[in-house]
């Protein structure tokens, strides 16, 4: 069949298409355009494109000489700070391949993720919520340095003495051991500029680890194609600015998809400026809202309702912010209405994969928009629907089908996990299309509308959770016999896990026990709103328990 005859294929309204181009040029082009604009607003200290990229490439000089060669892993342990920017282009000037790695991970995790990955070095600062982790994992994995920065030094002098004076719970002891270097004492050491390496596009630049049905996490790999393209994608379809006015906030974490396109690259690409803070706290946001005059906010539906609930929104002056735009999850109609009562700025709705480098679609910024879709496909993006039941076929005429996407922007596949990769896409009439396991519906404007999810992964606030992960530690507990996990509704959250379990014989516990017990052992955005004891969980006609039996009969 050829799919470019029938009315499932959508092509962007968007007529613009991107030349392939590497992180670090694209990087190097906005430094050499305006070298003494601010990049980085980091708490009231402003960060220059020639400080960050210059700092970037004493890094990448200081990988070298540590012993980094082209394709090496390179970790990110990072919150939102100043030298993830250095750390993130550094590294790929290096040749290296960048590996994201949650703030929120345990040190199970993080070990099975670097490990996994292979990372060779791993980047982290010395908060006590983070520096204990990573030495952790530097003993019980094959991680082999650690290169660790000091909060103190990228703040301005008031908050920096503030820092010392209460921050001593919060900040960790740098451990003089030969595997730990200091991150000002590895950009200091290097010499000159950092030894050329032939970077092409389509080279692998980031590893950024999602998961699946399965619940075992994947590394999708993505190219410096992948990713620039991206960041240009999104750029193109933004109407409001300069390179001058934009000012974009930065609270969406930058270890995650979303920030790293919409946030770090996007505003790279545009020369504007990231107004960042190290996590999301509604009071400091709506403080740097106002002081940097900031133009655009991407986030999570979780952080505008914070914001809404927050009683300084009433005070707070957001004259200078044009659009919102909300993702990795539904956005719920009212929260979408105060908002924009309350701000004056419109808050749009998008959509993407951590395997499309981030976005794939959103509703436009200005003009026809249509509320309860995640918009029409960015440029150079075209979607099909495929049969629900057979991906090899498209979906029936006027039917919902499992929404497929193709671009420059797609993934290159998983890393080690060719069999996961080739689940992944489908191939119709030669071209190969992302499957994204959701079922959607296309109007006749190109506007798509998720209508259900075909995967089991539960959206907390933005972040993914798989059931099975929550699972498996379950049942390491001697007193639970079988489990399930689903996503229950939340008024904040959007979705919370909630366990079901049955027990063993002899079990002597309670249900609080149990949700005590889990979430002490699985990450913040993994912990379940509650435990439910049964005598016995649904099963198929083989045996096998059944999660879709047990999520209808919840939420019916």
């Amino acid at each position: 069949m050829d799919v470019s005859k029938t009315s499932y294929q959508h092509a962007a309204p968007w007529d613009t298409r991107f030349e392939p181009v590497t992180l670090p040029d694209l990087f190097a082009r906005s430094a050499n355009r305006h070298p003494d604009a601010p990049l980085v607003d980091f708490l009231g200290r402003s960060f220059s494109y020639r400080e960050l990229h210059d700092e970037a490439r004493r890094f990448a000089a200081g990988l070298q000489a540590m012993g980094v060669d082209r394709g090496d892993r390179i970790g990110l342990f990072l919150p939102n700070v100043p030298i993830y920017v250095a750390a993130y282009y550094g590294a790929m000037m290096a040749g290296a391949v960048v590996v994201n790695f949650s703030p929120l991970y345990t040190v199970d995790e993080l070990a099975q993720q670097v490990e996994d990955s292979g990372t060779r070095l791993l980047v982290t600062i010395d908060a006590a919520s983070l520096l204990p982790t990573a030495l952790k994992v530097l003993d019980a994995s094959p991680l082999q340095t650690l290169v660790v920065g000091r909060l103190g030094a990228m703040l301005s002098w008031p908050k920096r003495i503030a820092l010392k004076l209460l921050g001593r719970k919060s900040i960790a002891s740098i451990p003089g051991q030969p595997d730990v270097f200091e991150w000002a004492d590895v950009a200091a050491a290097a010499s000159g500029e950092p030894a050329a390496v032939s970077i092409m596009p389509a080279d692998l630049a980031l590893l950024q680890y999602t998961g699946g049905t399965t619940g075992r996490p994947k590394g999708a790999m993505l190219t410096h194609t992948n990713l620039a393209v991206n960041a240009l994608q999104v750029d193109a379809i933004d109407p409001f600015g300069d390179d001058v006015t934009d000012v974009i906030m930065g609270a969406l974490p930058l270890f995650h998809v979303f920030a790293n396109t919409c946030v770090l690259n996007r505003t790279v690409a545009k020369g504007g400026c990231i107004a960042m803070v190290p996590r999301f706290e509604p009071k400091q946001v709506l403080k740097t809202i106002e002081r940097t005059r900031a133009t655009a906010f991407p986030g999570v539906p979780t952080m505008f309702q914070a914001l809404l609930d927050h009683p300084d929104i009433a005070r707070t002056d957001f004259s200078s912010l044009k659009v919102a735009i909300s993702g990795g999850a539904p956005l719920p109609a009212p929260v979408r209405e105060k908002f924009e009562a309350a701000t004056g700025a419109r808050l749009v709705e998008g959509y993407g994969l951590t395997e499309s480098a981030g976005v794939v679609s959103t509703n436009p910024y200005t003009g026809l928009r249509k509320p309860g879709t995640i918009g029409q496909v960015i440029p150079q993006t075209r979607i099909i629907l495929l049969d629900k039941e057979d991906p090899t076929r498209l979906a029936s005429e006027g039917e919902p089908g499992e929404l497929a996407i193709t671009g420059p922007q797609i993934m290159q596949g998983y890393w080690n996990r060719p069999d996961a990769a080739a689940s992944a896409f489908a191939e119709i009439d030669g071209t190969h299309w992302l499957r994204t396991g959701d079922v959607a519906e296309i109007d006749e404007d190109g506007f798509i509308a998720i209508v259900d999810r075909i995967k089991d992964m539960i959206a907390v606030g933005g972040f993914k959770v798989f059931p099975s992960q929550v699972e498996a530690i379950l049942l390491e507990h001697p007193a639970i016999k079988e489990t399930l996990v689903i996503g229950v509704p939340d008024d904040y959250l959007g979705e919370t896990p909630r366990a079901y379990v049955t027990l063993q014989d002899d079990a002597q516990t309670d249900a609080s026990a149990l949700q005590a017990w889990i979430n002490q052992r699985v990450g913040k955005h993994e912990r379940v709103s509650g435990v439910v004891i049964r005598d016995e969980l649904p099963r198929t006609m083989i045996g096998k328990l059944d999660r879709k039996a047990l999520r209808m009969e919840v939420l019916a």
